[in-house]
């Protein structure tokens, strides 16, 4: 079983080294690397690709192999794509991760509180909260 990694930052670092492999081998075949928009290009095919695998995993589309183990793949595959898109355009993923993750949370917390019905429990936007951070 591959090793699991403990950080986004670990993450990145295997992404960014799996990339460096795919220079080498576009320098060789195409004497040039992948732009920012041939990478797009190609993690779009992957995002569409993941679509049509969930209609595979729900049985409404075959494909030849295990559509679990796809769309394991192609997941996972989808980070890497993040990861060096990302680096392309010199952002923190760690950062706008955190930051992204806790301005999602907040809204959604003043949105359960704003939508809370007459008589509910003050707590329930608590324990979304609490519920979310533990995940």
């Amino acid at each position: 079983m591959p090793e699991r990694t403990a950080s986004l930052s670990t993450a990145r670092e295997q992404a960014l080294a799996v990339r460096s492999q795919y220079e080498v081998l576009e320098e060789r075949f195409n004497g040039k690397t992948w732009s920012l928009h041939e990478l797009m290009i190609g993690f779009s095919n992957d995002v569409g690709y993941i679509g049509r695998l969930l209609l595979a995993h729900d049985g409404t589309w075959g494909i030849d192999g295990d559509p679990r183990s796809e769309l394991k793949h192609k997941l996972a595959e989808s980070m890497w794509w993040t990861f060096v898109l990302a680096d392309k355009l010199d952002i923190d993923l760690d950062e706008a991760y955190a930051e992204t993750m806790a301005s999602i949370g907040a809204g959604l917390d003043a949105t359960i509180a704003r939508t809370r019905p007459a008589g509910a429990n003050e707590n329930d936007t608590a324990t979304h909260s609490n519920q979310r951070s533990k995940k």
